[in-house]
């Protein structure tokens, strides 16, 4: 991609058959690199055939097909949903084709300087989380949050209420999602102590939600249900009271980077995500993993048209079936709910030139980078692998990262085209993919990965961002902590697609 970083069009792969304006182009306007005068205007973000191209022929995009034309185009023309569609369809057949991705070992292992927790696990925030079983306790926990933070300001990193609507009048899987997500932050090593508030009389039964969560320690974990204390508000505030002294006790010390766990998320998706920002969250992937570090990959559904090259990534036969039932269940859950399984990406991703699924996963499985896959989870199913790991969750950006903080990652790495302002338990890196929307919101950004466009190597560029990932691991603040951006959400599988 070097020689190409300073020009207007970017042919990506070398077996490309279409190039990406990186600016908005004008018809006529020539290209000597390619040989071609642009026949349409091109959108920033949209494709231009670098050849003629016959009807049905595949189009090649990352050096793989995304689709199919639908009608004769010329070199020049503009390529998108007019004339380009997808060739995926139901019925896939899958085979396991184990390729070896000749992971490289670093002569020496970064560190950052964590909290190391008495279960062996390493936090890299020391915070105290407040978690309510049942949506009627929402306030009751937010007030509990907003005294602590007043009261004993400084005592701990942030005090922070993650509310929801649910743990009422819920059954079955519905009830058991729900208790999975609020059972696995119940231990995250982020939180230096927990405080779980209840109501009394749902169906999210405290002592099950307990039991859901494991072995935790019951020193930085307490719990009551409001039905049955006086003033609910003031006996949260007196129990996380009587877990600060453990905090104080709680001292940063250096950690090796194999301790990290890497959520990769993407959300807001131009069409330079695939091409500058998931790139370079892979090349984090990469580096976290080949010094025994762990990355989790989600959004499954962002894997359809893709997920054959994540397959043959499995590190053996078992992995590869897992990956087969984790990809093949969310299709099931999408005819369940008679939704068309191969849609065309979103109207913003539209917008931004990304025309089929193909395209879309092609650049969106990129942030997992080229790990093996160690291991395959469930939604809600805490982390217990090192290396590359999928998650089962849906594309939705604020039910998937919760799912990765619920798992066990540190923190989230999430690309965006075209930005948002969401964070979730766990510092949230915002990476923009185009240096428009990192000048327009810096306050949302924090790390600008449209440089590549701009003359920085990816190199240079994931060794910028590798070392500030270090820093945020050591206590520098991301852009949704220091806005208070913190919530989470969790997954109804009758609904959230």
């Amino acid at each position: 991609m070097s020689d190409n970083q300073m020009k207007s069009l970017l042919k990506i792969h070398p077996n490309d058959n279409v190039a990406v304006a990186t600016r908005d182009l004008t018809a006529g306007q020539r290209y000597d690199e390619f040989d071609l005068i642009l026949l349409d205007d091109i959108p920033a973000g949209h494709k231009v055939a670098l050849n003629d191209i016959a009807p049905q022929q595949l189009i090649i995009k990352y050096g793989f097909e995304i689709g199919g034309s639908t009608c004769p185009i010329k070199a020049g023309q503009h390529i998108h949903s007019h004339n380009l569609k997808t060739n995926l369809s139901d019925g896939t057949q899958y085979q396991y084709q184990p390729v070896n991705t000749g992971a490289i070992q670093p002569d020496k292992v970064p560190t950052f300087m964590g909290y190391k927790r008495a279960n062996g696990k390493v936090g890299i925030r020391n915070e105290v989380w407040i978690i309510n079983t049942v949506g009627c306790v929402n306030r009751t926990a937010q007030r509990i949050a907003e005294i602590c933070n007043q009261r004993f300001f400084g005592q701990a990193d942030a005090f922070v209420a993650f509310t929801h609507p649910y743990g009422c009048s819920q059954l079955g899987d519905d009830l058991k999602d729900t208790r999975a997500i609020l059972a696995s932050l119940l231990t995250h090593p982020n939180a230096g102590a927990v405080l779980v508030v209840g109501l009394g009389c749902e169906n999210n039964q405290m002592a099950a939600l307990l039991d859901a969560a494991g072995d935790y320690d019951t020193n930085r974990v307490k719990f009551y249900n409001s039905q049955q204390v006086g003033d609910e508000v003031e006996t949260g505030v007196e129990a996380i009271q009587q877990m600060l002294p453990l905090l104080a006790q709680d001292k940063r010390s250096e950690c090796p980077a194999s301790d990290l766990v890497l959520g990769m998320k993407c959300g807001g998706s131009d069409a330079f995500s695939g091409i500058t920002a998931n790139p370079l969250v892979g090349r984090m992937s990469d580096k976290v993993t080949q010094v025994g570090g762990t990355a989790l990959l989600t959004e499954t559904p962002e894997m359809f048209g893709a997920e054959q090259i994540l397959m043959n990534r499995a590190k053996d036969a078992d992995t590869f079936k897992q990956i087969v039932d984790l990809v093949g269940d969310f299709k099931q859950y999408f005819i369940a709910h008679n939704q068309p399984i191969y849609e065309n990406p979103s109207p913003g991703n539209k917008a931004g030139g990304l025309t089929t699924l193909e395209e879309k996963s092609l650049g969106a499985i990129q942030k997992g980078g080229q790990a093996i896959v160690n291991q395959v989870l469930d939604y809600g199913q805490p982390v217990s692998s090192k290396g590359l790991v999928l998650l089962q969750a849906p594309g939705n950006d604020a039910v998937s990262s919760t799912a990765l903080a619920a798992s066990g990652a540190h923190m989230v790495l999430f690309t965006t085209g075209r930005g948002t302002p969401l964070g979730f338990p766990v510092p949230t890196v915002k990476i923009s993919s185009n240096s428009d929307l990192a000048a327009r919101k810096p306050h949302w950004i924090d790390f600008n990965a449209g440089q590549v466009l701009e003359g920085t190597s990816m190199d240079d560029c994931a060794e910028q961002f590798f070392a500030q990932l270090l820093e945020i691991a050591s206590g520098k603040r991301t852009q949704n902590e220091q806005n208070q951006n913190r919530e989470i959400a969790i997954w109804k599988r009758g609904v959230t697609l």
